[in-house]
């Protein structure tokens, strides 16, 4: 199965999904159409709640969700301007629209950690991503491009453990010195479900990998013309995380299954709890949501441009890859 995990570093690239045309104003209010990077899942939990719950609503805002897929890049369709604000999977996203000079940022980073993992078997010796070194790695090719080479210069990694990922964890499953990729909210549920084992799960975050995720990207336009309605769309999201993770989750659970039938409660539930656990989104129930600092940035570009200085110069003008002017008294 193609998952969103395999096109987490996209840049610009691809062809964009086709996008209704601007919608009339409802009722007064401003309308936003808002595309996600993946169809609707619990990664986009928040949102689908803010909607859900009528967050939006209440603070002037008519927003439509835009599910993602494979075809869908959400950084060309802010540039074309045939949506209004969107989904930023992670931190090289932003760089790429500051490099690319597209006219669209950052207005808030509503995963503190992004939830790339590396996978084990339980009993193959591995306590530590240090430990898989040596050890043959199920790699997907855009993952050569944004994490792997923070790896390979942090543990010494070489390129020869990479093997080709196929959008399953079959391989995995049937070689147990093997390592592979995921999401801490998908992959390692599907390991236990198909496997029957219950795998080592390794956050790449808590080793120190930098980047936010989940980020709201508002066109300059907007910022220009509209700075309240994208004020208001930052807080009516960051309530919809607060109430989706710690509150009744049953709005946004019945439009995320609504909106894409291949989801299942099962699998909302479990990631849900995975981001919790480990504080994904934030640390608790009474910690800030959606915030960014420039000190964050500035080391996720240093990092980067150490391990890819010709992706990812060190003189990328990184303030124009987000704003923190939507978020006093958050970050």
């Amino acid at each position: 199965m193609i998952t969103r995990r395999m096109t987490l570093a996209g840049g610009l690239v691809g062809l964009a999904a086709a996008c209704s045309p601007a919608k009339k104003e409802a009722a007064g209010r401003t309308a936003i159409r808002f595309a996600t990077d993946w169809r609707a899942e619990a990664e986009h939990g928040g949102f689908y709640q803010a909607l859900a719950t009528g967050e939006y609503a209440k603070r002037g805002l008519d927003v439509t969700l835009i599910q993602g897929g494979p075809a869908v890049n959400v950084p060309q369709l802010l540039g074309s301007e045939s949506i209004e604000m969107g989904v930023g999977s992670n931190g090289f996203i932003g760089l790429n629209l500051a490099i690319q000079k597209v006219p669209a940022k950052a207005v808030a980073a509503f995963f503190q950690k992004d939830p790339q993992v590396l996978i084990a078997h339980p009993d193959a010796g591995i306590n530590s991503l240090a430990d898989m070194k040596g050890h043959p790695i199920l790699l997907a090719d855009a993952s050569r491009d944004s994490f792997w080479p923070w790896l390979r210069a942090k543990y010494g990694f070489s390129d020869d453990q990479i093997r080709k990922y196929n959008y399953s964890v079959a391989p995995f499953l049937a070689e147990k010195s093997a390592v592979v990729q995921g999401y801490a909210t998908s992959e390692p549920y599907t390991i236990e479900k198909e496997g029957h084992i219950k795998p080592a799960v390794f956050l790449l975050a808590d080793a120190g990998y930098p980047s936010y995720a989940c980020m709201g990207l508002a066109h300059d336009k907007l910022i220009a013309t509209n700075p309240a309605a994208v004020q208001a769309f930052v807080d009516a999201s960051i309530a919809g995380w607060k109430s989706f993770l710690y509150g009744d989750a049953k709005p946004a659970d019945a439009l995320i299954l609504k909106d894409n039938p291949e989801m299942t409660q099962d699998t909302l539930v479990q990631a849900r709890d995975k981001m919790k656990s480990f504080g994904i989104v934030s640390a608790g129930p009474d910690a800030p949501i959606g915030g960014m600092t420039d000190e964050r940035w500035d080391a996720f570009l240093k990092a980067v441009s150490a391990q890819d200085p010709a992706h990812f110069p060190a003189d990328t003008p990184i303030k124009t890859a987000y704003t923190l002017q939507f978020l006093g008294g958050k970050a």
